[in-house]
C-alpha cells in the first residue's frame, strides 16, 4: 500500500490511502492487519480497490505482464482519481457487528477442524475397532469423546460390567433404556477384528490423541456459540432473522453477517446476488454465450445461503414447491438449491430494507394472486 497526499476541492489538505488487497465489498473490507492498522488515523480515508481490478488496470498499461508494487500503488492511485464514482470510502460497521462476522466465520472454520476429526477418528478406529462406529451415530458429542477416552479398545469395554455401562450412559442423558440393551448386547457379543498389538497399541494412543483435540474443538465451538448468542441481542436487525424457517441459532447470526447493517451499500437485491455467488456468469462473444459459475466471491457468504436454503425445504411450504420444480426440470440438487437460495435472497433482501420481519403466510397469498407455477395447486396451501 502506498498512502498519497492530495488537495481536495476545498483547498484542504486530505490523505487518500488506496489498497489493492481487499475485495471490493464493505464486508470484506475491513479486514487485515494494514487495514486495521490505519483505521485508527481520523485523517486517513481508505478506499478499497479490487485486486482483479488493479491487475487488469495494469495490462492495460504493461501488456509485458511486468509488475511493481511501487507502480501497481502509482496505478491504484490514478484509478481512484480518474474514476472515483467507482469507488467508495471505506466506513465501518458497528463493533458488534464485525465481532459477529468474525464470529460465525470462525466458529465454521473450527466446525470444518470438528469433521476433519471425526473424519480421521473413524479412519483409526476401522483399522481395530469398528464396533464403535455401529454404537454411535453422532461422533461429534462429548458422549463419544468420554466412551472412547476409558474404553479406547474393544477389550476393555467388554471387561467392563453391565452395571458400569449403564451408569455410564445416564450420567450422559442417555434415557432410553431398550437403545442402551441392545448396546450392551453388542458390546458382549462382539468380535476382535485384530488382536495383533503391533496394531492395536499403535492406534489406541492415536485414538486418544485424537480424542483430546476433538474434546477440545467441542468445547471452543460451545463457547463460540455462547458469544454468538450474546453478541446477537445487542444487534436490533437479529429480529428479522431468528425466526426464519430453517434457521435456528446457527443460520441466523450467519444470515445477519451476510446482510450486515448498512442498508445504503445494496441498491438492489440484484448486488447482494452476484455478490455472493449465487448469481450466475453470463459471457457473450458473437453469436456465442454461456453462463457458468461465479469463481470471484466470498465463499463463507454463498455457503450461507445455500445451506440455509436447504434447511428451508422441508420447513417452507414454497420453498419445498420450488425446490421439487427445478428438479423435475432435470436440475442437480446443488443447482436447484442456488435457485432457491436466489429466491430467498430477493425476499430477505426486501425484508432487510423495510426492516419487516418474514411472513410465510403473505408471500404465499402474494405468489397466488401472481398465479406461481409451485402454487398452481391452491389446494395444497396449508390451511
Amino acid at each position: 500500500m502506498r498512502i498519497r497526499l492530495r488537495p481536495s476541492t476545498n483547498g484542504q489538505t486530505r490523505y487518500t490511502a488506496a489498497s489493492a488487497g481487499q475485495l471490493q465489498w464493505p464486508l470484506n473490507w475491513a479486514k487485515g492487519p494494514i487495514v486495521a492498522a490505519l483505521q485508527k488515523y481520523d485523517f486517513l480515508v481508505l478506499f478499497p480497490i479490487n485486486p482483479t481490478t488493479l491487475a487488469k488496470y495494469r495490462e492495460a498499461f504493461q501488456p509485458s505482464g511486468a509488475k511493481d508494487d511501487p507502480a501497481d500503488a502509482e496505478l491504484a492511485l490514478d484509478l481512484l482519481v480518474r474514476h472515483p464514482e467507482r469507488f467508495s470510502p471505506l466506513r465501518l460497521q458497528s463493533a458488534a457487528m464485525r465481532s459477529l462476522v468474525s464470529l460465525v466465520e470462525r466458529r465454521r472454520q473450527l466446525v470444518g477442524d470438528q469433521n476433519r476429526l471425526i473424519n480421521r477418528l473413524c479412519d483409526t478406529l476401522k483399522q481395530y475397532y469398528p464396533q464403535a462406529l455401529e454404537w454411535f451415530d453422532d461422533r461429534g458429542t462429548v458422549l463419544f469423546c468420554d466412551f472412547l477416552e476409558r474404553w479406547p479398545t474393544l477389550r476393555s469395554v467388554r471387561q467392563a460390567r453391565t452395571a458400569v455401562l449403564e451408569t455410564f450412559f445416564h450420567a450422559h442423558h442417555c434415557r432410553s433404556a431398550s437403545r442402551i440393551s441392545a448396546r450392551i448386547e453388542s458390546i458382549r457379543a462382539a468380535a476382535a477384528l485384530t488382536d495383533d498389538p503391533a496394531i492395536i497399541g499403535p492406534c489406541r494412543l492415536h485414538l486418544l490423541a485424537l480424542v483430546a483435540q476433538l474434546r477440545a474443538v467441542l468445547a471452543a465451538i460451545a463457547q463460540f456459540d455462547r458469544e454468538i448468542a450474546a453478541v446477537v441481542q445487542t444487534l436490533p436487525d437479529y429480529a428479522l432473522f431468528e425466526d426464519l424457517p430453517g434457521a435456528g441459532f446457527q443460520l441466523a447470526p450467519r444470515l445477519l453477517a451476510a446482510f450486515g447493517e448498512q442498508r445504503e451499500r445494496l441498491r438492489s437485491a440484484e448486488e447482494l446476488q452476484k455478490y455472493a455467488g449465487i448469481a450466475p456468469v453470463t459471457e457473450r462473444s458473437g453469436k456465442k454465450s454461456w453462463v457458468h459459475w461465479r469463481l470471484q466471491c466470498p465463499k463463507f457468504v454463498r455457503q450461507t445461503f445455500v445451506e440455509w436454503a436447504a434447511q428451508t425445504i422441508s420447513r417452507s411450504f414454497w420453498a419445498g414447491a420450488y425446490y421439487r420444480q427445478q428438479r423435475a426440470k432435470g436440475s442437480s440438487h446443488h443447482v436447484a438449491l442456488r435457485a432457491l437460495a436466489f429466491k430467498w435472497i430477493r425476499i430477505l433482501y426486501r425484508c432487510w430494507q423495510t426492516r419487516t420481519t418474514y411472513n410465510e403466510t403473505v408471500y404465499l397469498n402474494a405468489l397466488s394472486k401472481r398465479g406461481s407455477p409451485p402454487l398452481a395447486n391452491l389446494s395444497q396451501l396449508p390451511g
